[in-house]
């Protein structure tokens, strides 16, 4: 089995059938067509409704998972030098509560995300609920030169989030959304408010560690440095040892220090 499948635990069949009856109430379904997917996902059990409802259903294991991971990222901050700035939570309810405030937040400052529609607990299930994007792929699903042309555009949208004291805190391809050519940021973890210049420059330490396998070191530097400014880059180059320890990050740390150290001259001033 998965580690993944393994850590997120099987919510039991009659759970999920209660769930899908409280949607079905909920929107007045007549019928309900209900597809699961195949996702690369440690904290839900996500599904499709009708074509129409993306839904993510979040148990306690789900949660108990998110503390660990959240413990974690946080030991891993301390190691690049600073104190821990993830958030946990200590329920499903939490959980969806927040990517529910979180997307309608991207949204309001001007990124593309998905709707949110609901956030709400059935039997001690968290229930999320998100407009379905049906014709979408992943950024890891796109060809390495589709992915070159995105890399300004995703440092972009990363920077419209920063520019409003807002973070991801989850950056990887899994996480972009591309639908007819544009990025839709999804899963957005939580991190401490006040904390903006070292979670911004973890999310840089991060958007080009994604893009680095892809690109390379210097395309994927050279994108961010179009963005964001030569002391920002410095400042995203301490946590790449951290991000580098995560499962879901596979690149080449030591030359894409070099490509961080000779862009920081050059970035936008």
């Amino acid at each position: 089995m998965d580690i993944r499948q393994l850590a997120r635990g099987t919510v039991e069949w009659s759970r999920i059938e209660r769930v899908v009856r409280t949607l079905a109430d909920r929107y007045d379904l007549e019928e309900v067509r209900v597809e699961f997917l195949e996702a690369d996902n440690w904290l839900s059990t996500p599904c499709v409704i009708n074509d129409e409802y993306f839904v993510k259903i979040v148990s306690r294991q789900n949660a108990l998972v998110q503390g660990v991971l959240t413990a974690g990222r946080n030991v891993g901050a301390f190691s690049s030098g600073t104190e821990g700035f993830f958030d946990r939570f200590d329920t499903p309810l939490q959980m969806v509560e927040h990517e529910y405030e979180a997307t309608e937040r991207m949204r309001t400052v001007g990124m593309n995300a998905p709707r949110p529609i609901d956030a709400f607990e059935v039997n001690g299930l968290g229930v999320l609920v998100l407009e379905y994007l049906p014709d979408f792929q992943t950024l890891g699903g796109l060809s390495d030169e589709a992915v070159a042309d995105l890399s300004v555009p995703l440092f972009e949208t990363l920077a419209t989030l920063h520019e409003h004291g807002l973070a991801h805190g989850d950056l990887r391809a899994e996480n972009v959304l591309v639908a007819d050519g544009d990025l839709y940021f999804i899963d957005a973890t939580s991190v401490t408010e006040g904390r903006v210049d070292e979670t911004t420059a973890y999310d840089l330490a991060c958007g080009v560690a994604m893009l680095e396998p892809r690109i390379g070191a210097q395309q994927a530097v050279n994108a961010a440095a179009t963005v964001y400014d030569g002391e920002t880059l410095l400042s995203a180059r301490s946590f790449l040892d951290f991000v580098r320890l995560r499962p879901d990050h596979d690149f080449d740390s030591t030359q894409l220090r070099s490509e961080v150290e000779k862009a920081a001259d050059i970035g936008p001033q």
